[in-house]
C-alpha cells in the first residue's frame, strides 16, 4: 500500500474492537494471514486504529501452521474481556486439535458472552463445544460429510460464511477476506470496506449466500444442463443411492442416453461415477470421523460391510479397516 494512499474517514472515536486469535494445531496459514491482514489494512486505510489484535495458543508456547511455518504469540489461554471476539483458527486434523483444554476455555468464554468465530475447520471445535447447538454454521467442504454426521443439531449450510448471533463461521481459504470485509462495512460502512478489498486486490466479494464450490459444471468442465443434474442429485443422495434409470427418466432420458453422456463427458458409467462419489464420502467418515466401519458404509449407500470393503479395496486398493489405521499412524508421527 503506497504511503500516500487516501484516508477513508471514519466517525470513530471509541474503544478499538479486539480480536483474539487462537492458532491451533496445524491452523491454515491462508485463512489467519488474510482474516489479520484485512484488519491491518482497515486501520491504516482509516488513519487511526478501529481494531486491535492478540494472538494465543493452548499452552501459549509457539503454534505451527500445516505448511510448517511457526508464528510466536502473546500469551497461552485466558480471561478475556467480554467485548473480545475469539477468532479459532484451525486446519487440518482438527478433531486432534480440539483438545480438552481449549474446548472448556471457549465454553466458560461464551458463557460470559464473548463472541466466537471459527475459520476454516474450527467450526467443528465450536460444534464439539455445543456452541453451535440449534445454529447456522459453515464449515470447509472436505470437512462437510463428516460435520453432518456427527453434530445433527446444527442446520449446515455451504456458505463462504456464517453469522448467527455472536456465532461465526466460515470455510476456510479466502472466506476470511470475505468474512472481514462484511464485519468492517458492518463497523464503519461499505466505503472502507470496499477500499480495504481494493487494497487487497480482491475484486470478487462473495456474502454469506454465496457457496464455497465451484458449480458442477465448472468443476466437472461439463456444461450440459441434464448431466449437471444427475450430478447433483447423486451427490444429495449418496445414503439411498438412486438407480440409474430413474436418474435418466428425472432429467427426461432414456438409460441409454445418460450412459453415452457419461462416457462421452466423464469416460465413465453412470454407475461408476456414483460409487466413486459413495467412496470418496466413505474415505471422508473413515478419516474425520469415529464412525464405526458398519455405520460408514450404511452412510454411504453399502448394504453390507463385506461389499462395502470388496469395493473399497477395489478403488483405494486397501481396505477400509487399514485406511483408517494408516491414517491414526500418520497422526501419531
Amino acid at each position: 500500500m503506497s504511503s500516500k494512499a487516501q484516508i477513508i474517514e471514519v466517525n470513530h472515536s471509541g474503544k478499538p474492537r479486539r480480536y483474539v486469535f487462537v492458532l491451533m494445531e496445524n491452523f491454515t496459514m491462508l485463512c489467519f494471514a488474510a482474516a489479520i491482514e484485512s484488519l491491518r489494512i482497515a486501520n491504516r486505510t482509516a488513519g487511526k486504529e478501529l481494531y486491535t489484535w492478540r494472538i494465543v495458543s493452548e499452552a501459549g508456547e509457539d503454534a505451527t501452521c500445516s505448511n510448517g511455518c511457526t508464528f510466536h504469540v502473546d500469551s497461552g489461554l485466558e480471561e478475556l474481556d467480554r467485548d473480545d471476539v475469539i477468532i479459532l483458527c484451525s486446519g487440518i486434523d482438527v478433531q486432534h486439535a480440539s483438545t480438552k483444554k481449549i474446548l472448556n476455555w471457549i465454553r466458560r468464554e461464551a458463557r460470559r458472552g464473548v463472541g466466537i468465530a471459527g475459520l476454516c475447520t474450527a467450526g467443528y471445535t465450536m460444534a464439539k463445544a455445543g456452541l453451535l447447538d440449534g445454529k447456522k454454521a459453515t464449515i470447509h467442504w472436505e470437512n462437510q460429510d463428516s460435520f453432518a454426521e456427527e453434530f445433527e443439531e446444527v442446520t449446515l449450510t455451504k456458505s463462504v460464511f456464517v453469522v448467527d448471533g455472536n456465532r461465526i463461521t466460515t470455510a476456510g481459504g479466502t472466506a476470511s477476506i470475505d468474512l472481514m470485509i462484511k464485519l468492517i462495512a458492518d463497523h464503519h460502512g461499505e466505503e472502507l470496506a470496499n477500499a480495504v478489498a481494493d487494497i487487497l486486490i480482491y475484486s470478487a466479494i462473495r456474502t454469506d449466500q454465496d457457496t464455497q464450490r465451484l458449480s458442477i459444471p465448472t468443476r466437472i468442465g461439463v456444461r450440459h444442463p441434464k448431466l449437471s443434474r444427475v450430478i447433483q442429485m447423486m451427490e444429495q443422495n449418496i445414503e439411498e443411492p438412486i438407480s440409474p434409470a430413474v436418474l435418466a427418466k428425472d432429467v427426461g432420458m432414456s438409460t441409454r442416453q445418460l450412459e453415452r453422456l457419461f462416457r462421452r463427458y466423464l469416460s465413465r458409467s453412470p454407475k461408476r461415477y456414483y460409487m466413486e462419489l459413495r467412496l470418496q464420502k466413505a474415505r471422508n467418515l473413515l478419516m474425520q470421523t469415529d464412525m464405526t466401519v458398519i455405520n460408514v458404509a450404511l452412510a454411504c449407500g453399502f448394504a453390507s460391510p463385506s461389499h462395502f470393503s470388496k469395493c473399497y479395496r477395489s478403488h483405494y486398493d486397501t481396505t477400509p479397516y487399514r485406511e483408517r489405521g494408516s491414517h491414526a499412524a500418520r497422526l501419531s508421527i
